[in-house]
C-alpha cells in the first residue's frame, strides 16, 4: 500500500468534513455536499424536477428532515437524529405522535450481530417512518410511553447530481462515477467522493488524451437520469470507471464491465499485476454500484469499478462502524495512485503503423541507438523499440506491446515516442 502522503491526508479531512451531512438520494444533504466538493473542483449542478420519466423510472419526491427523535416520559432523548443521521430510516414521512414501546418496536431497525452498532436503512419509494438505534441501547429501553417525532417533508422538489469536465485533446471521453446519496458512511461513500475529487484535479494539471467527465450523483436513480438525459453523448463514452468503498484497509478490488475484455478492464488488469498490488480481478455481476446501470445492455459501456474491500464485503458495511476512522490515508492514496497509474495508460494506448515496415529499419542511422548509450535500462529500451516496430501494424495498441513482450508499459510508451520522434511510426 503507498505510504501516507499528504493527499492522503488531505483526503481523509474531506471524507471528514462530508461525513456528517444528512444525505438521500434528493435534497439539502446533497446540496450542501455538491457546495463543498465544489470548493475543490468547479461543478455544474443539475436540477431534475420530480415526476421526470427518466428510462423506466420516475424522479421521487424530494425529502428534507430537520430534526427527528424517540424520546422517554421525561423527555430525555433516547434516539437522536442531531447525533447521527443514521438514527432515521431515510425518506421517513412526518411522524408526531406518542406510543407504548410494544407499538413502536415495529418500527425500530438493529443489528443483533454488532449490538453497539447502528444500521443504515432507507425506503426510498415505499412510504414509511422508522429509527436506526443500537440494539444495546434497545435492551435498554424500559416499557412506557415514548414520544415519537420525525420534522420531515416529502414533496414535489428536485434529484440534484453535478458534473465536472476536464477537457481532452480528444472528444471522447472517460467517465469517473461516484455517488453521493448515502448519510454518515465514510468508506461507503464519501472516500470514493474524494478519491475522484483529488483525480480532477491532477488531470487538471495536465493535458490529458481523452475529456475526463466526473458524474457525482445518487445511486441508482441519479445514474439512471444522467444516462436518460445525456444520450446523444453516450457514444462518446468511451471508458469509465466507478469508485466506491475506496479507503478501507483491505485490497485493491477491481470488477470487471459486463463485456469483461473492456479497454478499461485490461488496463485495470495490467496496471494491478504489475504494480504488485495485492488485489483481486473480479467478473461484472448486475448488483453493487452505478456499473450496473452504465453496463445495462442497452448502453454497454465500458466501465468497471475500482473499491478496496467491495460492496458489502466488510462487516461495517451500511453501519455507524463505517466512520472516518474506518478510512486510511494511507488506502486513498493508494487508490488515488491506482487510478492515477491506470489512466496514464489509458491516455497513451494508442495505435501506430510502422512507416518502415519491410524489415528492420536501421536504427543507428535515425540515432536511437546512440540516445541509449550509457542508460541502465538501454537493452530494454531497445527491445521496446523492436516490440513496437513489429505491433505497429494499425491493429495492437501500446498495451498489447506491453503485455506481449512482458516490458512495462513506460518503456513502450517511451519508445512509441522516440520512434515516431524518428519518422518510423505513426499515430
Amino acid at each position: 500500500m503507498a505510504p501516507v502522503t499528504g493527499l492522503g491526508e488531505e483526503m481523509h479531512a474531506l471524507v471528514e468534513r462530508l461525513y456528517p451531512l444528512c444525505r438521500s438520494i434528493t435534497g439539502d444533504g446533497v446540496r450542501a455536499t455538491l457546495d463543498i466538493v465544489g470548493e475543490y473542483v468547479p461543478l455544474q449542478v443539475h436540477e431534475v424536477p420530480t415526476g421526470t420519466q427518466v428510462l423506466d423510472w420516475t424522479v421521487p419526491q424530494e425529502w428534507n428532515i430537520r430534526d427527528a427523535y424517540v424520546a422517554d416520559a421525561a423527555g430525555n432523548r433516547v434516539v437522536d437524529f442531531t447525533a447521527s443521521s443514521l438514527h432515521v430510516l431515510g425518506y421517513s414521512v412526518p411522524v408526531a405522535a406518542t406510543m407504548p414501546l410494544s407499538e413502536l418496536r415495529g418500527h425500530l431497525h438493529t443489528l443483533p450481530d454488532h449490538p453497539a452498532w447502528v444500521p443504515y436503512r432507507t425506503s426510498y419509494y415505499a412510504p414509511d417512518w422508522g429509527f436506526c438505534l443500537s440494539q444495546e441501547t434497545l435492551d435498554g429501553l424500559p416499557d412506557g410511553d415514548y414520544e415519537v417525532r420525525i420534522d420531515s417533508t416529502l414533496a414535489d422538489g428536485h434529484l440534484t447530481y453535478a458534473e465536472h469536465v476536464v477537457p481532452g485533446q480528444v472528444a471522447d471521453e472517460v467517465i469517473v462515477s461516484c455517488h453521493v446519496c448515502h448519510p454518515a458512511l465514510a468508506n461507503d461513500n464519501m472516500a470514493g467522493v474524494a478519491v475522484a475529487t483529488y483525480l480532477a484535479r491532477e488531470l487538471a494539471e495536465r493535458s490529458p488524451y481523452y475529456t475526463y467527465r466526473f458524474i457525482y450523483a445518487p445511486g441508482t436513480i441519479g445514474a439512471i437520469t444522467w444516462l436518460a438525459r445525456n444520450a446523444e453523448r453516450i457514444e462518446r463514452v468511451k471508458h469509465g470507471l466507478v469508485l466506491a468503498c475506496a479507503g478501507d484497509r483491505g485490497r485493491l478490488t477491481y470488477k470487471q464491465s459486463r463485456r469483461g475484455d473492456a479497454e478499461i478492464d485490461r488496463v485495470l488488469r495490467h496496471v494491478l499485476r504489475t504494480s504488485e498490488r495485492p488485489h483481486d480481478v473480479v467478473e461484472f455481476t448486475p448488483y453493487g454500484y452505478d456499473e450496473r446501470q452504465y453496463c445495462s445492455p442497452g448502453f454497454d459501456l465500458g466501465v468497471g469499478s475500482l473499491s478496496r474491500t467491495p460492496y458489502a464485503g466488510y462487516p461495517e458495511y451500511h453501519t455507524s462502524a463505517d466512520n472516518p476512522d474506518f478510512v486510511s490515508p494511507e488506502a486513498l492514496a493508494d487508490t488515488l495512485a491506482v487510478c492515477r497509474e491506470a489512466f496514464a495508460v489509458l491516455d497513451r494506448n494508442r495505435r501506430y503503423v510502422n512507416l518502415s515496415p519491410y524489415g528492420e529499419p536501421q536504427l543507428g542511422r535515425r540515432g536511437l541507438y546512440e540516445s541509449l548509450g550509457g542508460r541502465s535500462d538501454a537493452k530494454q529500451a531497445q527491445m521496446a523499440m523492436l516490440w513496437v516496430l513489429s505491433l505497429s501494424d494499425g491493429e495492437h495498441g501500446l498495451l498489447d506491446v506491453a503485455e506481449r513482450s512482458g516490458l512495462p508499459f513506460d518503456a513502450v510508451a517511451a519508445a512509441a515516442d522516440a520512434l515516431c520522434g524518428a519518422g518510423l511510426i505513426k499515430a
